[in-house]
Protein backbone atom coordinates (compact mmCIF):
# COMPACT_ATOMS: atom_id res chain seq x y z
CA UNK A 1 0.00 0.00 0.00
CA UNK A 2 1.91 3.03 -1.32
CA UNK A 3 0.73 6.61 -1.77
CA UNK A 4 2.05 8.28 -4.93
CA UNK A 5 -0.22 11.31 -5.09
CA UNK A 6 -3.29 11.67 -7.30
CA UNK A 7 -4.23 13.49 -10.46
CA UNK A 8 -6.03 16.07 -8.29
CA UNK A 9 -3.22 16.72 -5.80
CA UNK A 10 0.44 17.57 -6.34
CA UNK A 11 2.36 15.58 -3.72
CA UNK A 12 6.06 16.39 -3.35
CA UNK A 13 8.60 13.62 -2.83
CA UNK A 14 9.07 14.41 0.86
CA UNK A 15 5.29 14.36 1.35
CA UNK A 16 4.81 10.91 -0.21
CA UNK A 17 7.76 9.60 1.82
CA UNK A 18 6.13 10.91 5.02
CA UNK A 19 2.74 9.37 4.22
CA UNK A 20 4.20 5.98 3.35
CA UNK A 21 6.49 6.02 6.40
CA UNK A 22 3.52 6.65 8.71
CA UNK A 23 1.57 3.83 7.03
CA UNK A 24 4.52 1.44 7.38
CA UNK A 25 5.16 2.36 11.02
CA UNK A 26 1.42 2.30 11.78
CA UNK A 27 1.75 5.64 13.53
CA UNK A 28 -0.37 8.78 13.17
CA UNK A 29 0.93 11.24 10.59
CA UNK A 30 1.06 14.72 12.11
CA UNK A 31 0.90 17.35 9.36
CA UNK A 32 1.69 20.99 10.02
CA UNK A 33 1.92 23.99 7.71
CA UNK A 34 0.49 27.41 6.98
CA UNK A 35 -3.33 27.59 6.76
CA UNK A 36 -4.36 26.96 3.17
CA UNK A 37 -1.42 24.78 2.18
CA UNK A 38 -3.52 21.65 1.70
CA UNK A 39 -3.18 19.74 4.97
CA UNK A 40 -6.82 18.65 5.09
CA UNK A 41 -6.83 17.99 1.36
CA UNK A 42 -3.80 15.73 1.79
CA UNK A 43 -5.84 13.37 3.99
CA UNK A 44 -8.65 13.32 1.43
CA UNK A 45 -6.22 12.52 -1.38
CA UNK A 46 -4.41 9.86 0.65
CA UNK A 47 -7.78 8.14 1.09
CA UNK A 48 -8.46 8.49 -2.63
CA UNK A 49 -4.96 7.38 -3.64
CA UNK A 50 -5.06 4.29 -1.41
CA UNK A 51 -8.67 3.51 -2.27
CA UNK A 52 -9.84 3.82 1.35
CA UNK A 53 -12.90 5.39 2.97
CA UNK A 54 -12.28 8.70 4.75
CA UNK A 55 -13.69 9.43 8.21
CA UNK A 56 -13.34 13.09 9.25
CA UNK A 57 -13.26 14.38 12.81
CA UNK A 58 -13.24 18.17 12.68
CA UNK A 59 -11.95 19.59 15.96
CA UNK A 60 -13.35 22.76 17.56
CA UNK A 61 -12.33 24.69 20.67
CA UNK A 62 -15.10 22.93 22.63
CA UNK A 63 -14.32 19.40 21.39
CA UNK A 64 -13.42 16.82 24.05
CA UNK A 65 -11.44 13.66 23.40
CA UNK A 66 -14.27 11.56 24.83
CA UNK A 67 -16.52 12.69 21.96
CA UNK A 68 -14.24 10.87 19.55
CA UNK A 69 -14.87 7.63 21.44
CA UNK A 70 -18.52 7.85 22.45
CA UNK A 71 -21.06 9.90 24.40
CA UNK A 72 -23.57 8.53 26.87
CA UNK A 73 -26.94 10.32 26.90
CA UNK A 74 -28.02 9.85 30.50
CA UNK A 75 -30.65 12.58 30.26
CA UNK A 76 -32.55 10.82 27.47
CA UNK A 77 -32.39 7.53 29.34
CA UNK A 78 -33.81 9.14 32.48
CA UNK A 79 -36.62 10.74 30.48
CA UNK A 80 -37.47 7.45 28.76
CA UNK A 81 -37.50 5.62 32.10
CA UNK A 82 -40.03 8.13 33.40
CA UNK A 83 -42.16 7.50 30.29
CA UNK A 84 -41.89 3.72 30.67
CA UNK A 85 -40.06 3.11 27.38
CA UNK A 86 -38.88 -0.48 26.84
CA UNK A 87 -35.57 0.54 25.24
CA UNK A 88 -34.42 2.03 28.55
CA UNK A 89 -33.28 -1.46 29.65
CA UNK A 90 -30.56 -1.57 26.95
CA UNK A 91 -27.94 1.08 27.74
CA UNK A 92 -26.47 0.81 24.25
CA UNK A 93 -29.53 2.66 22.95
CA UNK A 94 -28.16 5.78 24.63
CA UNK A 95 -24.58 5.61 23.45
CA UNK A 96 -23.60 7.74 20.48
CA UNK A 97 -20.55 6.41 18.67
CA UNK A 98 -17.71 8.82 17.96
CA UNK A 99 -15.41 9.01 14.94
CA UNK A 100 -12.74 6.78 16.52
CA UNK A 101 -15.36 4.13 17.28
CA UNK A 102 -16.58 4.39 13.68
CA UNK A 103 -13.02 3.92 12.39
CA UNK A 104 -12.30 1.06 14.80
CA UNK A 105 -15.42 -0.96 13.93
CA UNK A 106 -15.01 -0.61 10.16
CA UNK A 107 -14.51 -3.99 8.49
CA UNK A 108 -12.11 -2.45 5.99
CA UNK A 109 -9.07 -0.24 6.50
CA UNK A 110 -10.00 3.47 6.57
CA UNK A 111 -8.28 6.85 6.75
CA UNK A 112 -9.14 8.75 9.94
CA UNK A 113 -8.59 12.51 9.72
CA UNK A 114 -8.33 14.41 13.02
CA UNK A 115 -8.46 17.92 11.62
CA UNK A 116 -6.94 20.97 13.38
CA UNK A 117 -6.11 19.26 16.65
CA UNK A 118 -4.50 22.45 17.97
CA UNK A 119 -7.92 24.13 18.22
CA UNK A 120 -8.84 21.98 21.22
CA UNK A 121 -7.70 22.21 24.82
CA UNK A 122 -4.02 21.50 25.49
CA UNK A 123 -4.92 18.22 27.23
CA UNK A 124 -6.87 16.94 24.22
CA UNK A 125 -3.93 15.19 22.48
CA UNK A 126 -2.79 13.50 25.70
CA UNK A 127 -6.33 12.23 26.31
CA UNK A 128 -6.11 10.25 23.05
CA UNK A 129 -2.65 8.76 23.58
CA UNK A 130 -3.72 5.34 24.85
CA UNK A 131 -6.52 4.91 22.31
CA UNK A 132 -4.29 5.76 19.36
CA UNK A 133 -1.47 3.62 20.72
CA UNK A 134 -3.41 0.48 21.60
CA UNK A 135 -6.17 0.98 19.04
CA UNK A 136 -8.79 0.15 21.65
CA UNK A 137 -10.88 1.74 24.39
CA UNK A 138 -13.23 0.65 27.16
CA UNK A 139 -16.95 1.53 27.28
CA UNK A 140 -17.77 1.76 30.98
CA UNK A 141 -21.54 1.79 30.52
CA UNK A 142 -21.60 -1.56 28.69
CA UNK A 143 -18.43 -3.10 30.13
CA UNK A 144 -17.11 -3.82 26.62
CA UNK A 145 -13.76 -3.08 25.02
CA UNK A 146 -13.86 -1.74 21.46
CA UNK A 147 -10.85 -2.86 19.43
CA UNK A 148 -9.91 -1.80 15.93
CA UNK A 149 -10.71 -4.52 13.41
CA UNK A 150 -8.30 -2.92 10.93
CA UNK A 151 -5.74 -0.36 12.10
CA UNK A 152 -6.77 2.92 10.39
CA UNK A 153 -4.38 5.31 8.68
CA UNK A 154 -4.53 8.27 11.08
CA UNK A 155 -3.72 11.75 9.75
CA UNK A 156 -3.70 14.65 12.20
CA UNK A 157 -3.45 18.27 11.07
CA UNK A 158 -2.31 21.31 13.03
CA UNK A 159 -2.01 25.02 12.21
CA UNK A 160 0.59 25.41 14.97
CA UNK A 161 -1.70 27.59 17.09
CA UNK A 162 -0.66 25.64 20.20
CA UNK A 163 2.36 23.56 21.14
CA UNK A 164 1.48 19.88 21.25
CA UNK A 165 2.67 17.70 24.20
CA UNK A 166 5.99 15.87 23.79
CA UNK A 167 4.42 12.53 24.70
CA UNK A 168 1.97 12.97 21.85
CA UNK A 169 4.63 14.09 19.36
CA UNK A 170 6.77 11.06 20.20
CA UNK A 171 4.02 8.76 18.94
CA UNK A 172 3.58 10.53 15.60
CA UNK A 173 5.47 10.68 12.32
CA UNK A 174 5.86 14.38 11.57
CA UNK A 175 5.67 16.24 8.26
CA UNK A 176 5.73 19.98 7.66
CA UNK A 177 4.22 21.13 4.35
CA UNK A 178 6.62 23.77 3.10
CA UNK A 179 5.10 26.55 1.09
CA UNK A 180 5.40 25.66 -2.61
CA UNK A 181 8.07 27.30 -4.73
CA UNK A 182 7.25 28.82 -8.14
CA UNK A 183 7.59 25.58 -10.12
CA UNK A 184 5.57 23.50 -7.65
CA UNK A 185 2.91 26.20 -7.56
CA UNK A 186 2.65 26.06 -11.36
CA UNK A 187 2.03 22.32 -11.12
CA UNK A 188 -0.67 22.91 -8.50
CA UNK A 189 -2.33 25.57 -10.66
CA UNK A 190 -2.20 23.25 -13.68
CA UNK A 191 -4.32 20.72 -11.75
CA UNK A 192 -7.00 23.31 -10.90
CA UNK A 193 -6.82 25.61 -13.97
CA UNK A 194 -5.38 23.49 -16.79
CA UNK A 195 -6.23 25.97 -19.55
CA UNK A 196 -4.54 29.06 -18.09
CA UNK A 197 -2.15 30.91 -20.40
CA UNK A 198 1.51 30.72 -19.50
CA UNK A 199 2.00 34.50 -19.76
CA UNK A 200 -0.88 35.23 -17.36
CA UNK A 201 0.22 32.51 -14.97
CA UNK A 202 3.81 33.73 -14.83
CA UNK A 203 3.01 37.36 -14.07
CA UNK A 204 0.21 36.44 -11.65
CA UNK A 205 2.46 34.12 -9.65
CA UNK A 206 5.28 36.66 -9.74
CA UNK A 207 2.96 39.24 -8.20
CA UNK A 208 1.67 36.66 -5.72
CA UNK A 209 5.15 35.78 -4.44
CA UNK A 210 6.09 39.48 -4.31
CA UNK A 211 3.07 40.05 -2.07
CA UNK A 212 4.06 37.15 0.18
CA UNK A 213 7.61 38.51 0.47
CA UNK A 214 6.46 42.03 1.35
CA UNK A 215 7.82 43.15 4.72
CA UNK A 216 5.17 44.09 7.27
CA UNK A 217 2.43 41.87 5.82
CA UNK A 218 0.14 40.67 8.61
CA UNK A 219 -1.31 37.66 6.77
CA UNK A 220 0.46 36.09 3.83
CA UNK A 221 -1.87 34.78 1.13
CA UNK A 222 -1.94 30.99 0.88
CA UNK A 223 -2.15 28.39 -1.87
CA UNK A 224 -5.94 28.22 -1.65
CA UNK A 225 -6.16 32.00 -1.97
CA UNK A 226 -3.97 32.22 -5.08
CA UNK A 227 -6.15 29.53 -6.68
CA UNK A 228 -9.25 31.61 -5.90
CA UNK A 229 -7.53 34.72 -7.29
CA UNK A 230 -6.60 32.98 -10.53
CA UNK A 231 -10.16 31.70 -10.86
CA UNK A 232 -11.40 35.30 -10.64
CA UNK A 233 -8.81 36.51 -13.17
CA UNK A 234 -9.95 33.84 -15.60
CA UNK A 235 -13.62 34.62 -14.98
CA UNK A 236 -12.93 38.30 -15.74
CA UNK A 237 -10.96 37.26 -18.85
CA UNK A 238 -7.94 39.27 -17.73
CA UNK A 239 -4.67 39.12 -19.60
CA UNK A 240 -1.06 39.42 -18.52
CA UNK A 241 -1.14 43.03 -19.73
CA UNK A 242 -4.10 43.81 -17.45
CA UNK A 243 -2.06 42.72 -14.45
CA UNK A 244 0.95 44.78 -15.50
CA UNK A 245 -0.93 48.03 -15.86
CA UNK A 246 -0.99 49.07 -12.19
CA UNK A 247 2.74 48.79 -11.63
CA UNK A 248 4.67 46.49 -9.31
CA UNK A 249 3.83 48.21 -6.04
CA UNK A 250 0.14 48.95 -6.51
CA UNK A 251 -2.74 46.94 -5.16
CA UNK A 252 -3.14 43.84 -7.31
CA UNK A 253 -6.28 43.37 -9.38
CA UNK A 254 -9.12 41.79 -7.39
CA UNK A 255 -6.91 42.02 -4.31
CA UNK A 256 -9.73 40.96 -1.98
CA UNK A 257 -8.93 37.35 -2.85
CA UNK A 258 -5.36 37.77 -1.56
CA UNK A 259 -5.38 40.47 1.13
CA UNK A 260 -7.70 39.60 3.99
CA UNK A 261 -7.42 42.49 6.43
CA UNK A 262 -7.40 46.28 6.27
CA UNK A 263 -3.82 46.60 7.57
CA UNK A 264 -2.42 44.74 4.56
CA UNK A 265 -4.61 46.70 2.13
CA UNK A 266 -3.38 49.98 3.67
CA UNK A 267 0.21 48.72 3.42
CA UNK A 268 -0.09 48.25 -0.33
CA UNK A 269 -1.95 51.54 -0.72
CA UNK A 270 0.97 53.32 0.98
CA UNK A 271 3.46 51.51 -1.24
CA UNK A 272 1.49 52.57 -4.33
CA UNK A 273 1.38 56.18 -3.10
CA UNK A 274 5.13 56.19 -2.49
CA UNK A 275 5.80 54.66 -5.92
CA UNK A 276 3.72 57.40 -7.60
CA UNK A 277 5.60 60.08 -5.64
CA UNK A 278 8.93 58.83 -6.96
CA UNK A 279 7.93 59.15 -10.60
Amino acid sequence: MKFQGTDAYVATDDMTIAVNAAVTLERPLLVKGEPGTGKTELAKQVARGLGLRLIEWNIKSTTRAQQGLYEYDAVSRLRDSQLGEDKVHDVSNYIKKGKLWEAFEADEKVVLLIDEIDKADIEFPNDLLQELDKMEFFVYETGKTIQARQRPVVIITSNNEKELPDAFLRRCFFHYIRFPDMETMKQIVAVHHPGIKESLLTIALTQFFEIRDQQGLKKKPSTSEVLDWLKLLLAEDMSAEDLKSDGANALPKLHGALLKNEQDVHLFERLAFMARGQR
